[in-house]
């Protein structure tokens, strides 16, 4: 058996939001490079969107990464945004109740445009 592989690229935008785009599977074997790509550099950037549309496959080692980072985010004032979602991913978020915790967005332009004013 192969060890599942997790790709992770990073940047931050103008605005400050620190941005990751995963491809792969989110599992017990990659749980480390997930959340450490969910850490902001130097913490410097609350705000995270991390892109999925290339994840796989999560398991429930990569529920709890989601539910620590936003944990995390909102107690420095800031977000966990996820964009991009998969089917399967999205199907597993609702099982355990975290779609209507973390917003989800269609695409990677939507989880980055400011919320709307009230």
């Amino acid at each position: 058996m192969s060890q599942a592989l997790l790709s992770v690229a990073q940047h931050t935008t103008a605005d400050g939001v620190h941005v990751v785009a995963l491809s792969g599977d989110s599992d017990h074997t990659t749980a480390s490079a997930f959340r450490q790509a969910l850490t902001p550099p130097d913490g410097s950037a609350p705000h995270t969107v991390a892109d999925f549309r290339d994840v796989t496959f999560m398991d429930s080692s990569g529920i709890n990464i989601l539910v620590a980072a936003n944990n995390t985010a909102r107690s420095h004032g800031g977000s966990l945004r996820l964009a991009h979602t998969p089917t399967p991913v999205l199907d597993l978020l609702r099982i355990v109740g975290l779609d209507a915790i973390l917003p989800l967005y269609p695409t990677l332009e939507d989880a980055l445009a400011p919320p709307a004013a009230a």
